[in-house]
């Protein structure tokens, strides 16, 4: 995928920045800060032997470890790019030997519970800032990375009440030469919220796709062979990271809980209306839920183009 990030920063925002896990967020992280100028110096870390030598292969940071302690050595601004249920062990392994008036923060998509987390193990002299991109693929490690990831995307900050201003500032900063629109929030609302807009839908795809797998046993192929677009669509959202996944339902789960349960009583009044014919019904919600897509296009976060903007294997020749 084409780099669409611009010209380079005059000045680096940072000195060292420090990714911890090279996933698909954090090597799209090394990848756009490198292609931006963002830091002086960029080190990957890794608790995979294998990934450090692909990042090496890659050329994607100065500096390949899978010693975090060391990696984190003078940096001014470390990135937690590893699942939510890691966050804990991470922090308490580099918590006491962040630099004074670094900034720590984290790609996570669960953020009450990354704070509980994480807090505990740093020092005063530390600025923690949660943040997440709200951007992704369903593919992950190292490869799957490219710097134009976060562009027009939303990051969504959630510092604490007594945050030091010019540190919010800064990692604004930072994800906005990265492309990303930036906002700020509570972290219980922003768990409210990506309840709705992320965790819920992917658990419906996980469980339709799971659904359509009991089934090959009596369709012989046809649910796979014969798969529309939606169906389709929901295997690529299922086709996402088990391992983050799971860990983000474990972690936001009074707010999936929540949504899971609105979402519940909607799905039984369609099946109510469908079940008596009640055409209004049905009219009215799809009627609703389509201008809401029209909605999303219009903030420029989806394209209008046929079959999702997707690239043709033609086009890609």
């Amino acid at each position: 995928m084409p780099d669409q990030l611009g010209t380079p920063l005059a000045t680096p925002l940072f000195d060292h920045v420090a990714l911890i896990g090279l996933g698909l967020i954090g090597s799209s992280l090394a990848r756009g800060i490198r292609r931006k100028g963002i830091a002086q110096t960029i080190t990957a870390i890794d608790s995979d032997t294998a990934v450090i030598e692909r990042v090496k292969a890659l050329g994607l940071a100065d500096l390949a470890t899978t010693d975090a302690v060391a990696g984190i050595a003078k940096a001014d601004l470390v990135i937690l790019c590893v699942p939510v249920g890691a966050c804990n062990v991470v922090a308490e392994m580099i918590g006491s030997h962040l630099s004074q008036g670094a900034i720590l923060s984290d790609v996570g998509s669960v953020k009450a519970a990354v704070v509980q987390a994480v807090s505990p193990h740093l020092p005063d002299h530390v600025h923690f800032i949660p943040a997440h991109p709200v951007a992704g693929t369903e593919y992950s490690g190292p490869d799957a990375g490219f710097s134009s990831l976060f562009k027009n995307r939303w990051c969504i900050l959630t510092p604490p009440d007594d945050a030091d201003s010019e540190a919010v500032n800064r990692l604004s900063l930072f994800w906005e030469a990265l492309g990303a629109n930036v906002e700020l929030m509570s972290p219980q609302h922003h768990d409210l919220v990506l309840a709705v807009t992320s965790h819920l839908p992917h658990l419906i795809a996980y469980n339709i796709v799971g659904t359509a797998a009991d089934l090959e046993t009596v369709t012989q192929s046809e649910v796979i062979k014969f798969s529309a677009g939606g169906f389709r669509d929901f295997t690529r959202i299922a086709a996402s990271d088990p391992t983050m996944w799971r860990d983000v339902f474990l972690n936001n789960r009074e707010a999936v809980l929540e949504m899971l349960g609105r979402f519940t009583e909607d799905l039984a009044l369609l099946q109510r209306a469908i079940r008596w014919g009640d055409g209004d019904t049905l009219f009215d919600t799809f009627t609703r839920t389509r201008a809401i897509r029209r909605g999303i296009i219009d903030l420029g976060q989806e394209t209008a183009a046929p079959d999702f903007g997707r690239r043709t294997p033609e086009q890609d020749q």
